[in-house]
Order: structure tokens, then C-alpha cells, then sequence
């Protein structure tokens, strides 16, 4: 009888639920984890690339761990790592090429770090720590979880770079131009690398102290 009402679980259970706001919070890939750095720095000059590698991140992710699951009874041990590469790097494939012939604009601002999803090790970590061992339902919910988590900050750290560094939000001017002849003067040093390592660090120290009692307990 418990096997039954196990295998009956409602599909949106509290801890299903957990599987999707955990990782925007108190499990976040990037600002608890510090996985995903590398493009949370390269892509969120503009708020456009960032959003679209946020999206892509999260079909990758949701969909290759869904195949994973569905595989992780078939996939000989000693091979597994092959296989969790071999189902990215299709999903990537078929996302670059998406993106190349609708926003291709986009695309080649994104240049090679769509490629790069490949090797994201969010995605590679939730594959092997989540996907192998859950079944497809609740791996599923794990892989939107995490790429949400990713997709905010990314967002987050681009609003304000954008914003601050360019006076505009998806390439919209948005500063009025009353302020420019009053004499202000957009921030350069907001859309250069080390102010996107800066902004993370803020956010990170925000997230961290308003929920340092949340991440502990995790």
C-alpha cells in the first residue's frame, strides 16, 4: 500500500516544489554553489544575451536530464560520463542552430559560449548527482530549478551592467537624455569583465546574508 501511494505522488508535491525553488534560492548554482561563473562573467554585458543563454541553459538542462533519466538504468556505469556528454552536446547542437536562425544577431554575441554549455558543470553535476539516481517527473523539476537559479542572476547581473554601463535595457534607451545634458555619463567600467565578477560578488553577499540560516540548514 505505501509503494502505491509512493508511485502516486502528486506531480506538484511539496517536495517536487522544492525541486523548483530551491535552486532560485537557498541552492542557487551560482551564488551558493559558485558553479557557472565563467558565463554569468562573459554574457551579461546586455540584458538580450543573457536572457537568451538563460533560455538555452534551461532547455538544455531540462531536457537532458529527462533523457538521462530515462536512461539511467541502460547506461553501463563505466560509460555514463560519455553518454551525459553525448545527450548535451546534441541538445546543444540543436539550441545553437535554433538560435542562429531566428536570433542570429543574438547568436553571434554569444559567439562560442553557447558551445560551452557542453561543459557548463551545472548541468553536468545535476546529470550525474540528480538525473542518474531520480526518475524523469522530479528530474525534469530539477533541471528548471537549476537553470532558473542560473537564468536570475544572469538576468540580475545584466539589468544593472546594461543599465548602469550603457544607459539602456535591451539596447532601449531608458536613461533620459535630460540627465545627459545635466551631465551624466555612463558607467564603462560596468560593462568590463571585472565588473561583472564584482556584481556577482554583491549579489552573493545579499543572498548570503539574507539567508544564511536557510543555506546552513541545506
Amino acid at each position: 500500500m505505501s509503494k502505491e501511494t509512493k508511485e502516486r505522488e502528486p506531480l506538484f508535491s511539496p517536495k517536487n516544489i522544492k525541486l523548483l525553488t530551491g535552486p532560485i534560492n537557498v541552492t542557487n548554482p551560482i551564488t551558493v554553489q559558485v558553479l557557472g561563473i565563467c558565463s554569468a562573467l562573459a554574457v551579461t554585458a546586455k540584458l538580450m544575451p543573457a536572457i537568451v543563454m538563460s533560455i538555452s541553459v534551461l532547455v538544455v538542462m531540462a531536457v537532458s536530464n529527462v533523457v538521462i533519466s530515462f536512461l539511467r538504468n541502460g547506461v553501463p556505469p563505466r560509460i555514463r560520463i560519455i553518454v551525459q556528454l553525448v545527450v548535451i552536446a546534441t541538445m546543444v547542437i540543436l539550441v545553437d542552430q535554433i538560435l542562429k536562425a531566428f536570433v542570429y544577431d543574438v547568436s553571434k554575441q554569444l559567439s562560442v559560449f553557447v558551445g560551452l554549455i557542453i561543459t557548463n558543470c551545472i548541468i553536468m553535476g545535476r546529470l550525474e548527482a540528480f538525473a542518474m539516481s531520480n526518475k524523469p517527473w522530479p528530474a525534469f523539476l530539477d533541471g528548471i530549478g537549476n537553470a532558473l537559479g542560473y537564468g536570475v542572476i544572469l538576468i540580475v547581473v545584466a539589468f544593472f551592467r546594461e543599465l548602469l554601463g550603457s544607459g539602456t535595457l535591451l539596447d532601449m534607451q531608458v536613461i533620459p537624455q535630460g540627465l545627459y545634458d545635466f551631465g551624466y555619463v555612463n558607467n564603462g567600467f560596468m560593462i568590463l569583465p571585472p565588473m561583472a565578477l564584482i556584481t556577482v560578488g554583491v549579489i552573493i553577499w545579499i543572498q548570503r546574508y539574507y539567508t544564511r540560516e536557510l543555506i546552513e540548514d541545506n
